[in-house]
């Protein structure tokens, strides 16, 4: 199973940088406000009708490389200016070609100078470390991907995120996952790609849309996000009216070779396509 040898790889990267290195040794944990990643999906950019997590994201297992030469630091500056909302930065290396130091190259650490934007690591966190590493890089937010992580797992990193001044991301594919919601759950993801076969169905943040507002209950709890497989604006006002507040896109931007253009270009499509 694919996910598995996610679970496995991620784990050996974090031994080895256990080895390397004591968790005393990261950057000391900055005092710098970050800005606040669910109130920026509350309250989008103002040049978009809609809240955008656009991602900077090389390649995946699924597709391959999608795009090695373009600078992140330049990527989200063009997403910043497009009207992006927040970003979302892939640091796993072995499968989506990423680096940890992505992350602190997108936000400089406490100066913010490629974008004011707040900042998700996307990875497969399955240690603390990890969350030390984030926050240290400058993250804002912290992706928690249930299908890998216990109850107990989730609900551990979560407190420790928070206790990192760190907003947390759940990401769930399957209401079975939903038991790995807790009082320290900011944002709930639906991912519409199966981490085990990557097949993609955006029928799935609609599927589960009902049962979020159940869970979730309403407004009061974490804020839903729609992850994966968005490419059409219709797709995105049809999210927004089933309760979905957040749009993490990538792959659509990325593969164009001008990620800024295409999201501007998209946001201008939203306008239209928006009631």
């Amino acid at each position: 199973m694919r996910l598995e040898r996610f679970h496995q790889a991620k784990q050996a990267e974090v031994a080895a940088l256990r080895l390397a290195a004591e968790r005393g040794s990261l950057p000391a944990l900055l005092t710098a406000p970050r800005p606040d990643f669910a109130a920026a999906l509350r309250t989008p950019a103002r040049r978009a009708p809609l809240a955008v997590v656009a991602e900077y994201k090389r390649a995946s297992p699924s597709r391959g490389v999608i795009r090695e030469d373009l600078d992140v630091e330049e990527v989200v500056r063009q997403y910043a200016a497009a009207g992006a909302s927040a970003l979302s930065i892939l640091t796993e290396e072995t499968y989506f070609h990423g680096r940890p130091d992505f992350l602190s190259r997108a936000a400089a650490p406490g100066l913010y100078p490629a974008t004011p934007l707040p900042l998700l690591r996307k990875d497969f966190v399955v240690d603390e470390y990890q969350l030390h590493q984030a926050r240290a890089a400058g993250a804002a937010a912290v992706l928690l991907i249930a299908a890998v992580l216990s109850p107990d797992e989730c609900r551990r990193f979560a407190r420790t995120a928070h206790e990192l001044e760190l907003e947390v991301l759940l990401e769930v594919h399957t209401p079975s996952e939903l038991s790995r919601l807790n009082g320290y759950v900011d944002m709930l993801g639906v991912n519409n790609r199966d981490l085990g076969t990557f097949h993609t169905d955006v029928e799935n943040s609609f599927r589960m849309a009902d049962l979020l507002r159940r869970e979730v209950g309403g407004g009061s709890g974490p804020l839903p996000v729609s992850e994966s497989g968005i490419s059409d604006p219709e797709t995105v006002v049809r999210l927004r009216e089933a309760g979905f507040r957040g749009f993490l896109m990538g792959e659509a931007f990325m593969k164009s070779g001008d990620p800024g253009r295409a999201l501007a270009e998209f946001i201008a499509r939203l306008k239209e396509a928006r009631p």
